[in-house]
Formats: structure tokens, sequence, C-alpha cells
């Protein structure tokens, strides 16, 4: 059951000190997508067709306009990657669910193999509504190949924003319809892909290896576009936020003439706040508090378990600025605070 949770009549006093513009909602009359309009820009899309295993926002544009998702692979774009074709936008899943992997899931995956990846299906919208907070809510169901329920998930998205800024809060409740075991794993949970300039630069190959055994290789670049850095409320950058906690962790860097930042902040109810991140050099930002063992090198572990029935929540909030600089740690605190209240 989806927790109702009444919109403060404020978000920070950085958003308070510039006009909020209007959200408008669109639902499609033909497509399974709904498009979100702040200030009469297209801010994103909700796509959920069956051609893609998990509902998405897709692209994410900053307040200028600027595209701050890769477009690969529904949109590509030249010079950006092409690796992890699974990365679109933003999202939520995760990698071990009753040994499903959901993260990884992709029409790259050999149909001989299918049968070890769930796909998350959403089935019907539940709200939508416009006004200086847009409201998205939509059910969903995290199914297996043979279309067995494992999660029913609710999810509530409220946008809003201002000349120079975009904020996302989302809140997903996961129902277990049968025992759930969400076992550590890396690849998780709430995840955005970044466009090619917000990557931090390097000339050398990188390789990663799923839970699967399937290799990815991640080319090195040599055009010096990307020119991205992290930074967490603890203090680590670079390529040193992967694997740490943090309350929050911003990715920014310079596109065309503009500084563009995207931070994601963690809420307090979240099992195992605050979260891990699972922050790479190349471009995936994700904040993940159940990849605990491989971030601790086996230190320490964090599994959820759900008896059928039972419910967990996730609540995030993302916010994309732009302008002449990226928003402080300052005001991320502030943001991180109220957050925290709602």
């Amino acid at each position: 059951m989806l927790v109702v949770i009444v919109s403060l009549t404020f978000i920070t006093s950085a958003v308070l000190a510039q006009k909020r513009e209007v959200v408008k909602i669109v639902r499609s009359s033909n497509e399974n997508k709904v498009d979100v309009f702040i200030g009469g820009k297209l801010f994103t899309s909700f796509l959920y067709p069956d051609t893609l295993e998990k509902p998405v926002l897709f692209p994410l544009h900053a307040a200028n306009g600027t595209i701050v998702t890769r477009g690969f692979p529904l949109d590509p774009r030249p010079g950006e990657p092409t690796d992890h074709p699974h990365h679109i936008g933003l999202w939520f899943n995760f990698e071990n669910v009753n040994g499903l992997d959901f993260w990884n899931n992709s029409d790259a995956i050999p149909k001989n193999k299918k049968n070890l990846y769930g796909w998350i299906r959403t089935d019907r919208l539940l709200e939508t509504k416009g006004g200086n907070t847009g409201i998205l809510v939509y059910h969903a169901k995290w199914i297996n190949q043979q279309k067995k329920v494992i999660l029913e998930e609710t999810t509530r998205f409220e946008f809003s924003g201002n000349e120079n800024q975009r904020i996302i809060d989302r809140f997903t409740t996961l129902k277990a319809d049968t025992d759930v075991a969400f076992n550590d794993a890396k690849d998780g949970m709430l995840g955005l892909r970044l466009a090619h300039e917000l990557q931090i630069p390097t000339n050398e190959d990188q390789q990663f290896t799923d839970n699967k055994g399937n290799v990815t290789v991640v080319k090195g670049g040599t055009d010096h576009v990307a020119n991205g850095n992290y930074i967490t409320s603890a203090g680590k950058t670079g390529n040193d936020a992967w694997s740490t906690r943090g309350v929050w962790c911003k990715v920014y860097g310079k596109m065309g003439t503009d500084s563009v930042s995207i931070a994601i902040i963690d809420h307090p109810k979240n099992p195992n706040y605050p979260t891990f991140w699972h922050a790479r050099g190349y471009g995936l930002f994700a904040a993940n508090p159940l990849g605990e063992k491989i971030f601790t090198n086996g230190k320490s572990a964090k599994n959820l378990s759900l008896k059928k029935g039972e419910e967990v929540t996730f609540q995030y909030r993302i916010v994309i600025s732009s302008g002449n600089q990226t928003i402080n740690s300052e005001n991320l605190n502030e943001m991180a605070e109220e957050f925290g209240k709602k």
C-alpha cells in the first residue's frame, strides 16, 4: 500500500530565492509515455513500454535545456560511449532479487539466458497532476520470465524547479508477493547514466564483470570532452567516491558554457542509511544501500528480506543545477535536512 506523503510547501531556501516554475504533466494517447514540462520546457519523459525491461525517466534536461543523461541506447549521440545498454536515463532496480538480476537485463541478453533476469512491468498510472509541484504515481510488477509476480511497486514522483534548478523526489514502495530476499550485490538501486561531458576524464580502458561473468570493456576517451568529477557529503572526490558512504553525492562539470551538476540525496528512513555510492568515473551514478559486501571488501554485508505482504520504501531526491556555478555543499546539506523531514 502506498503511503501518502504530503508535499512541503517549500523545498529549500535556495529554491525559494527564485520563482517556482509551473509543472505540466502530459500523458501520451498512443505511447506508454508521460512527458514532464517545467516552465514550458520539456524536463523528462517517463517511459514504460514493454520493449524496455524497466520503466525509466529519459532523457533528463537541466533548466537551461542541456541533456544531462547519456543518449545510448534509445537516442545515441555522436562520440558518447556505448557500453552497458541497460543504463538508460534514471531508473530503480537491483541485481539480486530471489536470485534474479533486474539490473543488468536488456535486449543485449541472449534468449537462452533471459531466465536469469527479471522485468519490471508498469501496469497502470495512478495519478498525474501539474502545478507548482508535478505529481506522477505509477504501479508496476517485478516479474520473472514466466510472469510470476515477485514484488509490487508503487512509485510517486514529485517534480519541481526554477530557472536554474530541477528537482525529482522519488518515493518507491515495494510490497512482497512472496517471500523475497534482496541478496547483497554491487549493482543497485537508484541508477543514472551521465552524459559524456560529466564522465571523469581518462585515457585508459576499464573492464567490469557482472555477477553472471559477463565482461564489459569501457573504452578510455581521447576527445577531451569528459570533464566531470564527484564529491560526497563525506568529502570524497573523484573515483574515491566509489564504495564510500554519504548523505549525498554530486557530480559536476562543464557542459557548453554552463556549469552543470547532478546530486542524489539519500533519506534517513532508507535501509542502511547513509547509502553507499556506486559512482563510477565512466558515467554510472548510483546509490546502493544493499551492496555493502563488495563495497567493504567482504568485511560486512547487508541483505534485506521481506515476508509475503511486507513492504519496504526507498526515498531519494535528485537535484539538477545549471548556471554560472554548481550547487554548493552548504545548500546540499540544507536540502538533505529538509528532504529528511518529508
